[in-house]
């Protein structure tokens, strides 16, 4: 049996529901990293990451380097004493880190690897319309998302599932898949399978303006795959146009439906008190929405304030 020293690096949410887990289970986490502080918002306040909050509540080691590199963090590092690292949606390590500790570091990755490589594993998989994904822990190597797996946790993805619940089912799935890696990694027992170099492999790239703004050329199910994989953040977005005024608006709930029309791709009405913008096979009923400035608001009660011509458009 190995006696587990663990170091934990992670930063967003996702990776305070599985450093949890491994609190819960009374293992021995001799220090935490994670990304150092930064202003937010409009006001510009700094702002702890979720798992430094929870670090800090339950009075874990932590440490925030600005460069992985630095011999002097490099020197903490080591000094914790730690014989594993446990990595959940942090940022790339150097070598000189992942290959410390005498029993690896190993990296939970949201989804079934090899697939969906990269920052956004979640999204893609919804945005792509798969029915299928997952967990994947593996041991790091000096690539992105390659190393030797683990095991794997599946789940199916519903039809209208966003990529926030999807999220949230994926945290709960990763604890398991964590608590029993360390498990086989505790007993020694721990088979590797290498992954797959070659065959069709879909990346799941970072998230930018360009990739979240709606193309309503694409078909509608394309669309509406996109919009329920973008929220709730950072949510697909589209110009609308009408009265010679144009907005960036954010789309974050939708319902398509395949149909037959003449209108063009980007045609916007309202019809029942509902926003309809056509697609080339069909039309997106547009259920919540932001305008600039704006909070949040449903169709009707967007509709309240606001009244759209017959030359709306959604481009």
């Amino acid at each position: 049996m190995n006696k587990l020293k663990i170091v934990f690096m992670g930063t967003p949410e996702f990776a305070v529901g599985i450093l949890d887990a491994i609190y819960q289970r009374n293992y021995d986490i001799v220090g935490v990293i994670t990304a150092p502080d930064k202003p937010a918002g409009r006001g510009q306040k700094i702002k702890y990451s979720a798992v430094k909050e929870y670090a800090l509540e339950k009075g874990l080691n932590l440490l925030q380097p600005t460069n992985l590199k630095d011999e002097g963090f490099l020197g903490e590092l080591k000094s914790l004493g730690a014989n594993l690292q446990v990595v959940v949606a942090f940022r790339m390590l150097p070598e000189a880190v992942w290959k410390m500790p005498e029993l690896g570091t190993f990296n939970l990755h949201a989804s079934l690897l090899p697939q969906y490589r990269g920052a956004a594993p979640i999204n893609w998989a919804v945005i792509n319309g798969e029915e299928r994904t997952g967990v994947t822990t593996f041991f790091i190597d000096d690539k992105i998302d390659t190393g030797a797996m683990i095991l794997k946790e599946e789940t199916e993805i519903g039809a209208n599932e966003t990529a926030g619940q999807l999220h949230d089912r994926l945290m709960e799935l990763g604890k398991n898949a964590v608590v029993k890696t360390l498990v086989l990694i505790e007993a020694g027992s721990v088979q590797t399978t290498l992954q797959p170099q070659d065959g069709d492999v879909k990346t799941a790239y970072k998230l930018n303006k360009d990739n979240c703004k709606i193309d309503w050329n694409r078909p509608g199910q394309e669309i509406y795959n996109q919009i329920r994989g973008l929220s709730p953040y950072p949510a697909a977005w589209t110009f609308i146009a009408d009265k010679g005024e144009e907005w960036n608006v954010k789309v974050y709930e939708a319902e398509f439906e395949k149909h037959e029309h003449l209108f063009p791709a980007g045609k916007l009405t309202v019809v029942n008190k509902k926003i309809v913008v056509y697609t080339t096979d069909g039309f997106l009923v547009l259920k919540s929405l932001q305008f600039p400035g704006k909070r949040r608001m449903n169709a009707a009660e967007l509709l309240n304030g606001m009244v759209f011509t017959e030359e709306a458009k959604a481009i």
